[in-house]
């Protein structure tokens, strides 16, 4: 075959080893190479082409690295992006969570759940709750008294999801020692039942530090539906023990906010009480946080955003009042540059919002209206069984002040006195000028026509009489009912038992009859 014909053009390498390009292509002869039918003719010819040829490549790769060297360097652009995860506290959560011996979610436990779930209903569930929540009006009429109950109460999915997960543990384990953190929720007749499941509660000190040494490699260890905080799963991952996670959904999302804020750089403002269980978990998510309990907190808070200096002492003064509350080195003028808010999940939804409304205009006095999102940043956190259980109790308080409708005697809440959601259910009526009782068994209801009860501000008041001389709405005792989420409908019955038959004496139907003894 002719040269000619077998070349149409010459390859160059102009920039490595895998980078070519091709020249025009050309005819052999024109490049002064004439057709030979011997090889060592060829093999001249082909070196004489070179020869001739190599100023012509010289010139072409001249004009390649003047078009090369006229180019725009490109430069890396700056990444908007967050660092990388394993930075997150987040990512720490995940990886113990994702390890084989870390249970969590309902499909774990799915050869007891059955069982277990009817076990809770014969435990747990009321025949007399279950008629009222069949009437129109949530009401009903027994023994002279008319209790109406709120439409929302009780036991909020959450809470059944965690007892069943630490049922189910127990039956699922019966050869192995178990632990819980933790009560696993405010309320003593669940936690007594775990008591006499032989469950090993774990010992902790007034600053709730928890003593894990009595914990063994091949235990079974419970969280509770508060959560636990990072550094508690840490040492759990390390022992060797199977862990059950029973925290509400709620909670961890709660945790997810705390995320964001992370990657965005802001301080977490948590609206909850710092020594809660589930806020110390949700603070222990956070790099950086300050806890307020109420609006008169966040207020002190946004008058040091607004009107603080350096050197003025006001930092002295806030990490004084906010010391146990804040993140280790925590500076507020720094760190209270760029917020984010977030809450315990079952604090009194009107101040959570309060509180936002308050921040937002404290940023935009701060920085302008058109930086608010630079420096500030808000997801509602409250769950929906704590809203609308806060907004059952006030309808029942709109029917205590309609004035077409007969006056409450009372309204009653029942809950555990730890149990944050089930406080602020009573701080509603507390305000809206109800009388109002928050007890947390129905031991509560005195036969001597008293009542044990917890007061907005956590104290415990004995002997305060409970029925009163005269009715309040005329011929007939009404009651409003109410409870909090961690609260089973038989403690609701057993207490209102108790009224029954206190209203029963009171009226002298029946005055043989007595109060059942605890």
């Amino acid at each position: 075959m002719k040269l000619a014909a077998a070349a149409s053009a010459l390859l160059l390498s102009v920039g490595g080893a895998n980078s070519y390009t091709f020249l025009p292509s050309q005819s052999v002869s024109s490049l002064g190479i004439r057709s030979c039918s011997h090889r060592a003719a060829a093999s001249a010819s082909t070196s004489l082409s070179m020869s001739t040829e190599t100023p012509r490549k010289e010139e072409y790769l001249k004009q390649q690295r003047e078009i090369i060297a006229k180019k725009p360097i490109a430069k890396k652009p700056v990444s908007s992006e967050p660092p990388p995860k394993e930075e997150y506290l987040k990512k720490q959560r995940e990886t113990i969570a994702k390890k084989p011996d870390y249970l969590r979610g309902a499909g774990v436990f799915k050869s007891v759940k059955t069982g277990v779930t009817q076990s809770m209903r014969e435990q747990f569930d009321s025949d007399m709750m279950n008629d009222m929540k069949k009437s129109p009006n949530y009401m009903m009429e027994k023994n002279g008294v008319e209790f109406y109950l709120a439409r929302d109460h009780g036991f909020c999915w959450g809470v059944e999801r965690s007892i069943n997960l630490a049922y189910s543990a127990v039956e699922t384990f019966p050869d192995r020692m178990v632990h819980i953190t933790n009560e696993l929720i405010h309320n003593p007749m669940v936690n007594d039942r775990l008591h006499s499941k032989n469950v090993n509660f774990i010992a902790k000190d007034e600053e709730n530090n928890k003593d894990f040494s009595q914990i063994n490699e091949g235990d079974v260890v419970m969280l509770p539906a508060f959560g636990a905080t990072l550094d508690e799963m840490k040492e759990l991952d390390v022992k060797g023990v199977k862990v059950v996670d029973t925290t509400c959904p709620w909670v961890a999302k709660v945790w997810n906010t705390i995320h964001t804020h992370q990657v965005r750089g802001l301080t977490s403002v948590i609206h909850g009480k710092y020594a809660h269980e589930e806020t110390m978990a949700t603070k222990s998510m956070a790099e950086c946080y300050v806890c307020v309990k109420n609006l008169d907190e966040a207020e002190y808070v946004a008058d040091f955003i607004l009107t603080a200096v350096e050197g003025d002492g006001r930092a002295e003064e806030f990490m004084a009042k906010f010391g146990k509350a804040a993140s280790a080195h925590f500076d507020p003028h720094k760190h209270l540059q760029r917020i984010g808010l977030a809450n315990q999940t079952t604090m009194y939804k009107q101040e959570t919002r309060a509180i936002g409304q308050l921040f937002q205009r404290t940023v935009m006095k701060k920085f302008g209206p058109d930086k608010i999102n630079d420096h500030y940043y808000e997801f509602d956190t409250i769950c929906d069984a704590t809203q609308v259980r806060q907004d059952a109790v006030d309808l029942l308080c709109d029917m205590h002040h309609d004035s077409e409708q007969a006056d409450l005697d009372f309204i009653l809440v029942v809950g555990g006195f730890d149990s944050s959601n089930t406080a602020h259910l009573l701080e509603i009526p507390q305000e809206r000028g109800v009388r109002s009782f928050h007890i947390n068994t129905a031991d509560c209801v005195g036969a001597d026509n008293t009542i044990r009860h917890r007061t907005v501000s956590g104290d415990i008041v004995e002997g305060e009489k409970l029925l009163l001389d005269h009715y309040a709405g005329g011929d007939k005792l009404r009651i409003g009912v109410t409870s909090g989420a961690s609260t089973p409908d038989k403690e609701v019955q057993d207490a209102l038992g108790h009224i029954m038959l206190l209203n029963n004496l009171r009226r002298g139907n029946d005055a043989g009859a007595s109060l059942p003894q605890p």
